[in-house]
């Protein structure tokens, strides 16, 4: 069963998440706050797989909330859920740690997907928000290649193939299936490319991923 804490200011929009969060079996809403720091509180307290975190609250943000869960409860997967899609908020997202980025206008088998992903130990992009940042790489690709070619040199090759496998979205337990390895062997080398590339998550590592072409183009 996943668990997850659910914050957004909106109380009614709260209700209509967790209704969809219902739906599947494997998840279960364990909490709701309506602020970043009622947020951080409960998640203290029920310590939960997964926190949905809406961006603009009141008290502190779910930006501001993120990077708080990040040093208070580390361990939590956290899902930035918002209408606002814009790069910046993107950016300040994946800097503090977020494992997913999704819109609130997205389908709602997008929701359970991403909280499965990310709960999985995978990351998890909205596709609108992956499309932009992936056209995106596309201009200046020879430069952008290159300095991702000479970070991502630093891995040996099966970190290398690791790290191919994390771009393409994999979860833990699937770049272990397909490297016939166990998943406490993939979780390390994870840990170490994370370390060695000097990111913070999983999105940042699949995305410099692809910028160094270990990811084909779809």
């Amino acid at each position: 069963m996943i668990r997850v804490l659910l914050a957004d200011d909106d109380a009614m929009l709260r209700v209509g998440v967790a209704a969809i969060l219902g739906s599947d079996d494997g998840i279960e809403v364990v909490a709701e706050a309506g602020d970043g720091v009622e947020a951080v509180e409960l998640a203290r307290r029920h310590r939960p797989d997964v926190v949905l975190l809406d961006v603009r609250m009141p008290v502190m943000d779910g930006l501001e909330a993120a990077a708080e869960l990040r040093r208070a409860v580390p361990e939590v997967a956290v899902v930035v859920l918002t209408t606002f899609d814009e790069d910046d908020y993107v950016a300040r997202a994946l800097d503090e740690g977020a494992a997913g980025f999704l819109l609130k206008a997205a389908d709602p088998r997008e929701l359970i997907i991403a909280v499965h992903a990310v709960a999985g130990g995978a990351a998890y992009l909205s596709p609108r928000i992956a499309h932009r940042m992936i056209t995106g790489f596309r201009g200046g690709r020879p430069a952008r290649r290159r300095a991702a070619g000479d970070r991502v040199s630093v891995l040996t090759p099966r970190e290398t193939e690791v790290l191919g496998l994390v771009g393409q979205g994999l979860a833990n337990q699937a770049v272990a299936d397909r490297l016939h390895l166990s998943e406490g062997t993939v979780k390390a080398h994870v840990s170490t490319i994370l370390s060695r590339l000097g990111v913070r998550n999983r999105v940042q590592a699949a995305i410099l991923a692809y910028e160094a072409g270990l990811v084909e183009e779809a």
